[in-house]
């Protein structure tokens, strides 16, 4: 094509004039118009380019130039301008477009960037009413969550309302454990188990520039993540990745980034009402658990001491928690055998009390059917063994009282030496034949006897009342309570638990009670 001739000067301003008249100011229009005209003296190719995301993207074209849709650079043949270029096709014969052209591509390039202008308006309309959108479902979600209280259920709304809220394809929430991040649930693919907390990776996921194949998200192309927090303090992290869009998966804006930190703070709070709710539920739980114990153990414990010609039996227990570890007892073996028990399991609560109504069934059991035996204690031992944890227990004092003699057979393993007070005011002590039940396997015990004469008590009891300490730490010991078996035993026995009762509480003071307090008095009557 060849250049036009000197009078085409006067055509293209009559042109411009009446297309200034006709769609001058506006913006697609002109450029529409205008752009063929331009084309005229460019060889009859032109295209306007527009800078985008991903570059200057042809934005329009006339003729049949080869214009790609995407310009990594402008072509040699181009007008740039601030925010695009305008590009054409000479033929060979042009080697430089006439000025008049050249003011054409000028009122083309203002006319591009009003479209370009049109086009961002459009864009933050869209995005500001996609914000006011994301805020009114922030607040839904807020609601939402906020009335979850069940942990499974707050974790899985959690991971879908971040997925919903950012065109998220996957979504993972990792919560604090230590000095880990532990997985708690996953949307769309699969994450690390456990994170670090103090990892490079975890890190530069928060900054925003995670590595590649980061491990809360392996395989995302895009990812970020937010801090969870608590009353300051680090509770986890919720991770989003890879947005869709029209054009596929691709980046998240800036404005994302806020949306999915206001969902984390909604989920702090969340999550830190679920956890309340799941301790109370388990508190609650722990409260029947307990009050079954205690209601197991009021039923082993004895109603009250039977009727025993000849002697008087007294049994006492206060324990220092709602549930105890200490176990007493009295039961017939026989019209004239009377056996007595008093047992300190180690250790406190649900546990403890489960111990002793294993040892309240097997004592019963093995006494009905074997004689009082070494043996019997080493059956004993290896039943207690087998049915209770390896730290656990039982230092156990055992009596058989031959009612018309008055002789005592006794087993003492690993327990507090029992105390005879004897008639004429002599104290004796009936020591240890043997480790506590449940210690070790091979554990062997002696049965040993000793006669109780008229007039005579034994005391059976637990370290809670020689072991109670005064504000000064001076523990009550074994002196005091053997002085005031001697003094108050002319009372009765309902003196004697009395006064061992008042003196203990007196010694300890204000101090609160740090062991189970059990007594089993039994005295032959007669001088």
């Amino acid at each position: 094509m060849t250049p036009k001739a000197p009078s085409a000067a006067s055509e293209l301003r009559q042109e411009l004039g009446r297309l200034a008249r006709e769609v001058l100011p506006g913006g697609r229009r002109t450029l529409d118009r205008l752009l063929p005209v331009f084309a005229g003296y460019a060889g009859g190719s032109a295209a306007v380019y527009l800078r985008g995301e991903r570059g200057l993207r042809r934005e329009a074209k006339h003729g049949s130039g080869s214009f790609p849709d995407l310009l990594d650079a402008p072509l040699a043949c181009s007008l740039e301008f601030d925010g695009g270029a305008l590009a054409w096709e000479p033929p060979p014969a042009v080697e430089e477009l006439p000025s008049e052209a050249y003011a054409l591509g000028l009122a083309i390039a203002a006319a591009a960037r009003e479209v370009q202008l049109v086009h961002r308006l459009r864009i933050q309309d869209f995005e500001t009413k996609t914000r006011g959108v994301q805020l009114e479902a922030l607040y839904d979600v807020g609601l939402a969550i906020a009335s979850t209280l069940d942990f499974e259920r707050l974790r899985e709304e959690i991971l879908m309302r971040a997925v919903s809220l950012l065109d998220a394809r996957r979504a993972a929430l990792y919560l604090r454990s230590g000095d880990e991040l532990r997985l708690e649930g996953v949307f769309g693919g699969e994450a690390a188990p456990r994170l670090g907390i103090d990892d490079e990776e975890v890190a530069e996921l928060l900054s925003g520039v995670p590595r590649p194949n980061c491990r809360a998200l392996p395989g995302a192309q895009h990812l970020f993540g937010v801090p969870i927090v608590s009353d300051g303090q680090s509770k986890g992290i919720l991770v989003v990745g890879d947005k869709e869009s029209r054009r596929g998966v691709g980046p998240f804006r800036p404005e994302d980034k806020r949306t999915l930190e206001l969902l984390a703070n909604q989920a702090a709070i969340a999550l830190e009402n679920a956890e309340l709710h799941r301790e109370s539920l388990e508190k609650e739980r722990l409260e029947r658990e307990v009050e079954l114990a205690s209601q197991i153990q009021r039923q082993i414990l004895p109603k009250g001491a039977p009727e025993v010609a000849g002697y008087d039996l007294a049994g006492w227990y206060r324990p220092a928690r709602y549930i105890g570890g200490d176990y007493y007892d009295f039961f017939r073996l026989s019209d004239d055998h009377l056996a007595l028990v008093v047992a300190d399991v180690s250790g406190k609560g649900v546990p403890a009390a489960l111990l002793v109504s294993t040892l309240h069934s097997s004592l019963r059991l093995l006494t009905e059917r074997e004689e009082i035996s070494p043996q019997l204690f080493e059956r004993l031992n290896r039943h207690v063994l087998e049915s209770s944890l390896a730290n656990k227990f039982i230092t156990l004092f055992f009596a058989v009282l031959d009612e018309p003699s008055g002789e005592l057979t006794y087993v003492n393993a690993g327990h507090n030496p029992a105390l005879v007070v004897r008639a004429g005011g002599g104290v004796e002590e009936l020591g240890a034949g043997g480790l506590p039940i449940g210690l070790l396997a091979d554990a062997t015990f002696r049965v040993e006897k000793v006669q109780l004469a008229p007039g005579d008590l034994i005391c059976l009891y637990s370290d809670g009342i020689t072991e109670a300490a005064s504000p000064a730490d001076e523990e009550f010991g074994l002196e005091r309570l053997a002085r005031l078996l001697a003094d108050e035993r002319g009372g009765g026995l309902g003196a004697v638990v009395t006064a061992i009762d008042r003196a203990v509480v007196e010694f300890a003071a204000e101090r609160p009670q740090m062991d189970d307090q059990t007594l089993v008095l039994l005295a032959r009557n007669g001088s």
